[in-house]
């Protein structure tokens, strides 16, 4: 049922909405091991949010108290979400991935009077954290059932009462504090309120709306704990969408053919692996399949870019649509209607690569302090060289500098207790989001660089790194780069190669040296070397949203980088 988010008080407020629109139809699925479902009706729903939000208030949490929500995704995350959002608590949400050094770092931060998590070995590692500290929570609540003498189990939480509990909160009131990556060093808690997330919704509602399904299904598999995907979970209910969980990342292929989800929301990533993949597969094939494989991407490239087919091209395509396009679908589930791309930027030949399969795929713009989408590309009008239309929501300025400026009830309340870097980020209401970029005639945004990550060489020269590192990774023999160079003569790179293969160094010289053939002088990477270790979470060297954290790589590997520019 279609409703304006703008005059909806809170986020729970836009659940009950729902509710009672759509009370015993199926909303939330977990997929078992055997590919059958757990489902969970709206009012199904609806009931453990009640008795949930009722057991909270009961051990103490009020208005404005935090509890901290850190588990995988699945149904009971969403329950969870609108529980302590039903008795005006601040959801935390944490990465499943987070140290016992993270967890310390965060509870001392927020100071969380509750916890609710999945199972006994992130319990146990938060505790120990909490320990260290002598954090006390008011209560804890454990998906799975576990013996534990602190912990309620999830299941056993019920009670008999009919009554919705209604959340007083308004638009203004904070509904979580979402702790960035961390890519330069210590995460900020990110407070987003109620307002700000529903504003992005509406927006992010009406582009949705566009591919004009009547039922509507999602997969869920980014982590809840993400700002993005933790926005999409209100956008889904906005839509009365059924939401499919993934039950993990190694079975996210197949849990895509068992959903058949419309939309899947992924970060770049994602794409440059299937990128690879598809390609790898194309070549390993026989010579005509490979011939018809390529052909698509020729003939889809053209039509996406507005060339004109000739009229045995045009007959060439539509067998194409029939023979590739459809059997590619079906390896997503048949369904699908729209690729959508965030949390970085989307190198422009694998977006073109994937809408000449007939796989439509949007890239969009925002960051966590915007709640988090700034702007995305609609479905009838992809350009894939920009990040898309900016959302009605907001308003998008460039400053003399070039840096993206972002105004609207979306920007963030603040950082949570660091008010100098809240005013460092915040400036007259004007979020200034580090990002250096421009808007076109008809109002597309386009990214050209980043203010923090910008690489300045000893001559003055500014270099963006993430853009030669996407263009190297694009090779199947490259599963990782960091570019390196601030304050040197020239750019050097450090090189992890697929792990499945055994790459020569020959072999990533010539792929080097043909990238290099489109960059400019200073872009140009001179040295490089292979590292056997993987940039991961486990390691530090990678955020839990797959950034790398580059003064971490910086440090480790400071003796490699150091040797480059020895005479």
């Amino acid at each position: 049922m279609i409703m304006n988010l703008n005059f909806i008080n809170n986020l729970v407020e836009l659940f009950q909405i729902q509710e009672k629109n759509y009370k015993n139809q199926d909303f939330l699925f977990s997929i078992n091991k055997d590919n059958s479902f757990n489902k969970f009706s709206w009012n199904d729903v609806n009931k453990k949010i009640n008795s949930l939000s009722r057991f909270i208030q009961d051990n103490g949490i009020k208005k404005g108290d935090r509890v901290m929500l850190v588990s995988e995704d699945r149904p009971e995350w969403l329950m969870s979400d609108l529980s302590i959002l039903a008795i005006g608590g601040i959801t935390v949400p944490n990465y499943t991935t987070y140290t016992k050094k993270d967890f310390e770092f965060i509870i001392k931060d927020c100071e969380p009077k509750g916890l609710i998590v999945s199972n006994k070995k992130l319990l146990d590692t938060i505790l120990a954290a909490s320990d260290l500290i002598s954090h006390k929570f008011n209560f804890i609540i454990c998906f799975d059932d576990i013996d534990h003498e602190l912990t309620k189990s999830f299941s056993v939480i019920k009670d008999d009462k009919l009554e919705d509990v209604i959340c007083t909160s308004d638009r203004k009131d904070p509904a979580c504090i979402i702790y960035t990556s961390g890519t330069q060093g210590n995460p900020k808690g990110v407070v987003l309120s109620h307002g700000g997330i529903l504003a992005n919704c509406e927006d992010a509602k009406n582009l949705v709306e566009e591919i004009n399904i009547k039922k509507l299904k999602f997969l869920t598999w980014l982590p809840l704990s993400h700002s993005y995907e933790h926005t999409v979970q209100f956008v889904q209910i906005s839509l009365g969408a059924e939401i499919y969980y993934c039950s993990s990342v190694d079975k996210l292929l197949e849990n895509i053919k068992v959903a058949k989800p419309h939309i899947l929301t992924a970060v770049p990533r994602f794409y440059n692996n299937l990128f690879n993949r598809m390609q790898v597969n194309a070549n390993k094939a026989s010579k005509f399949k490979k011939s018809l494989f390529y052909k698509t991407i020729e003939l889809g490239k053209k039509i996406f870019l507005g060339k004109k087919l000739s009229f045995l091209e045009s007959v060439q395509n539509s067998i194409l649509n029939f023979l590739v396009r459809k059997k590619v679908l079906q390896n997503f589930g048949g369904n699908l209607k729209a690729f959508i791309s965030g949390g970085g930027p989307l190198d422009q030949n694998v977006g073109l690569f994937l809408n000449a399969l007939g796989l439509k795929t949007l890239q969009g713009y925002g960051l966590t302090e915007a709640s988090p989408v700034v702007s995305c590309n609609p479905v009838n009008n992809i350009r894939i060289e920009t990040v898309g239309k900016i959302f009605k929501n907001n308003q998008v300025q460039i400053a003399e500098d070039g840096e993206i400026l972002v105004k609207g009830e979306n920007i963030m309340l603040g950082y949570w207790n660091n008010s100098d870097a809240t005013n460092e980020i915040l400036k007259n209401g004007w979020l200034y989001t580090g990002d250096i970029g421009e808007l076109d005639n008809d109002g597309y945004l386009k990214i050209t660089d980043r203010k923090k990550d910008i690489i300045v060489t000893i001559g003055g020269d500014n270099v963006s790194p993430s853009k030669i590192e996407n263009l190297l990774c694009l090779s199947d023999k490259i599963e990782q780069a960091y570019v390196h160079g601030d304050n040197e003569k020239f750019l050097s790179c450090l090189i992890v190669p697929n792990q499945k293969e055994k790459v020569l160094e020959e072999e990533v010289q010539n792929i080097i040296d043909q990238v290099n053939l489109d960059l400019t002088v200073t872009e140009k990477i001179k040295k490089f070397k292979l590292i056997d270790e993987e940039f991961t979470i486990e390691n530090e060297l990678l955020t839990p949203t797959l950034k790398i954290r580059r003064h971490k790589i910086k440090i480790k590997y400071k003796n490699i980088l150091e040797n480059f520019y020895k005479n």
